[in-house]
């Protein structure tokens, strides 16, 4: 019997141990999680870093002449919140802004590259994002949208009639790429997209083997701006190769422009390209002559800048 009594009470050590060493794994796991999950992916002063290939690329890498503001708003899973920044002016003038939806790359959100958006909003946009680590769909952006033009729409809102409905424009990372697609082909308000910029998009291929978020680029209607890296971590070198980039450029019947960063990995096209997205929607959204340049012209920056190759301009007569 007293034999027994000590196994049991070793045995109860033993266990109350376990118990504790998974209690401490668990912790940190959840350390390692949390840490992860609200790791900023983009820094203030992430632009000053870029190396630049061209004047047009250089001076929309640089803030604009807008001061700017931030407000949050709260919102149901997976949405979770509203990042939204804008020019300060809004607050006292009587004029309309272009907006521009933002949209995550997988596992991303919005609150982890707050940079990004204060940079846009710098050159005279409204810029929001959201809490959602899983866009494939597009739901979550048309959702976002949907919000905006109530926003637009309420009197009690300091976005009240300060939209500019007719130029609203869309830009997504990654899973957030192939979300551009689907948010701009698949839904009612897919009309009112005016120009797009999905930056190394999960190729439409990957998308229709894999994933729940399938799109077909020929349905595209609205001008759009494809920038790849060529370099990355997986088999075929980058989420979308090139094979597979030029398949999805030639199906698009509308005006398009594609170009792939010379020797960029797929994680930092998230950003190393916004001097050309800036001045995409510059161009597309506030007629900006000087950001045209890099796309028109006899000498469109975009086709000699060093820093990209296989670029291509098809934008029509």
């Amino acid at each position: 019997m007293k034999n027994d009594k000590k196994h049991i009470k070793m045995w109860k050590k033993v266990l109350c141990i376990i118990l504790v060493i998974l209690a401490i794994i668990a912790l940190a796991l959840g350390i390692v999680y949390l840490y992860a999950d609200n790791k900023v992916d983009i820094r203030t002063g992430y632009n000053e870093q870029i190396e630049t290939g061209g004047e047009i690329e250089s001076t929309y890498l640089q803030f604009g002449n807008f001061n700017v503001k931030k407000i949050t708003k709260k919102a149901e899973a997976p949405i979770k919140k509203y990042t939204i920044y804008y020019p300060e002016i809004i607050e006292q003038d009587n004029k309309k802004y272009p907006l521009i939806l933002m949209v995550n790359g997988t596992g991303g959100k919005a609150s982890k590259y707050e940079p990004q958006f204060e940079l846009f909003a710098s050159w005279g946009f409204i810029i929001i994002g959201n809490q959602d680590k899983g866009t494939g769909t597009g739901e979550t952006t048309i959702k976002t949208l949907q919000y905006m033009l109530a926003e637009n729409d309420n009197p009690n809102s300091i976005f009240y009639q300060k939209i500019d409905i007719d130029n609203i424009g869309i830009t997504g990372f990654s899973q957030g790429g192939a979300a551009v697609f689907n948010a701009i082909t698949k839904y009612e308000e897919s009309t009112l997209f005016k120009a797009a910029a999905p930056l190394s998009p999960v190729s439409e291929a990957m998308t229709a083997l894999a994933t729940d978020y399938t799109y077909d680029s020929s349905k595209v209607k609205c001008p759009i701006l494809i920038l790849t890296g060529t370099e990355g971590d997986f088999e075929t070198k980058t989420v979308i190769p090139f094979e597979l980039l030029k398949q999805q450029y030639d199906k698009i019947t509308v005006p398009k422009v594609m170009a792939r960063r010379t020797g960029m990995d797929h994680d930092h096209m998230m950003y190393s390209a916004g001097g050309y997205v800036i001045a995409w929607f510059r161009w597309q959204l506030m007629n900006d002559q000087k950001a045209a340049g890099a796309f028109v012209g006899d000498n469109p920056e975009l086709l000699t800048n060093k820093m990209y190759q296989d670029q291509r301009i098809t934008l029509g007569e």
